[in-house]
């Protein structure tokens, strides 16, 4: 049916400075034994332990170091059930928080992640409503506390592939700016990049609705105007609290409207070689870009979709004059700044090109690209990438 579409998110979305507190007593609604995953530097979450003890939430700890793995969340959730964990809390970047997700749904369904897995599993249902789950980012980038799908990645493979469910959706999302106030330059701007990202792919995704539109234009808007500040000092709280919002609004529209050409390369390539996932969207974006644009133009564009990358152009841009290409300059400039390197700098081979563009073919995120790229296309957005 033409115009229609669908829409799901987390059950509560809390947002604002210094809202931490508030977790304590929520998390006690849901039981007394809290199992959190956390990033690398453990400490950051010392404020949030004291919180769950002092509203009577018992709580241990699981390290999530690096992107996750299906063997990690395998670990993870095994860890979990022996805690006889009431609910589960992710507080991290977006690999605790998709490790998280993983483990609420595996406590209670068997605790082998592969019958569920896409692409290397059998893509099965969850059988069992998932483990009451809390989603606490430190990081502005991901926007997974309001998204349906875990990444996990399997080194036996070389591919990403995600758990994916509605049950995933996390019960409660709590995003306080506060607790990015100390991330660094380079993890600012990589995963500001991937932010920026995921407002960008669904405003121009064939599966877009005004609802996610909505979104979109929010997040392009404050990213655009506050990324390059947040990365040149990162306690300008103002520009915290924009790409904070502009993550969360990442969430609710790729959730919803899926993704682009940026990450059907991404996941591909995050599995083949290891790279953080922000800075592979960065390095592709503005290339993703630049061939849709002159796919659209040779081919003709539907609707309203060339009018779409103009507004683009005008909201990163701040110019009404400008159009998409400006856009797409603003954008590869932006990356200069935040000094994001090419693809070749993580590893690419150029004998296994072929290979990552067949992946890309394939994910799912490629689905939601504006226009369906050929061959030589994809081809050329590698190539610009490098």
């Amino acid at each position: 049916m033409p115009g229609a579409f669908q829409f799901s998110t987390a059950g509560r979305i809390i947002f604002g400075r210094g809202r931490l507190p508030e977790i304590g007593p929520i998390a006690h609604e849901f039981g007394t034994r809290a199992f959190v995953l956390t990033g690398r530097e453990i400490g950051r979450a010392s404020p949030l332990l004291e919180i769950l003890g002092a509203n009577g939430v018992h709580a241990t700890t699981f390290t999530v170091g690096d992107e996750p793995t299906v063997a990690l969340a395998e670990e993870a959730a095994a860890s979990a059930a022996a805690y006889g964990a009431h609910l589960v809390i992710g507080f991290g970047g977006g690999s605790a928080l998709d490790t998280g997700k993983a483990v609420s749904a595996l406590i209670t369904n068997g605790g082998d992640p592969r019958p569920f897995l896409e692409v290397i599993g059998q893509g099965l249902p969850l059988n069992n409503r998932p483990v009451p789950y809390l989603a606490i980012p430190t990081t502005a980038g991901t926007g997974t506390e309001v998204t349906r799908n875990a990444v996990l990645a399997s080194a036996a493979e070389r591919v990403k592939v995600s758990l994916r469910s509605r049950m995933l959706i996390p019960l409660v999302a709590l995003i306080d700016p506060d607790l990015t106030l100390s991330l660094p330059p380079s993890i600012t701007a990589r995963t500001g990049l991937d932010a920026l990202t995921q407002v960008i792919e669904p405003f121009l995704s064939r599966k877009r609705n005004p609802m996610t539109d909505g979104f979109c234009q929010v997040g392009i808007t404050r990213a655009a105007r506050s990324l390059a500040r947040a990365f040149k000092d990162g306690e300008d709280i103002e520009a915290r609290v924009d790409m904070a919002v502009a993550s969360l609004m990442g969430g609710l529209a790729l959730a919803n409207a899926g993704l682009g050409a940026a990450h059907g390369f991404a996941g591909p390539f995050g599995g083949m070689y290891h790279a953080p996932h922000g800075a592979i969207c960065a390095a592709l974006l503005p290339y993703t870009l630049q061939v849709n644009l002159a796919a659209i133009e040779a081919r003709g564009a539907e609707g309203d979709l060339r009018q779409r990358f103009d507004q683009l152009g005008k909201m990163l841009t701040g110019r009404q004059d400008a159009v998409a290409a400006d856009g797409v300059v603003w954008l590869r400039e932006l990356c200069q700044q935040l000094e994001i390197p090419g693809l070749d700098q993580f590893g690419l081979q150029p004998a296994e090109i072929p290979a990552l563009i067949e992946k890309a073919r394939q994910s799912s995120s490629m689905k939601g690209n504006p226009i369906e790229l050929t061959q030589q296309e994809l081809e050329q957005i590698v190539d610009l990438a490098r």
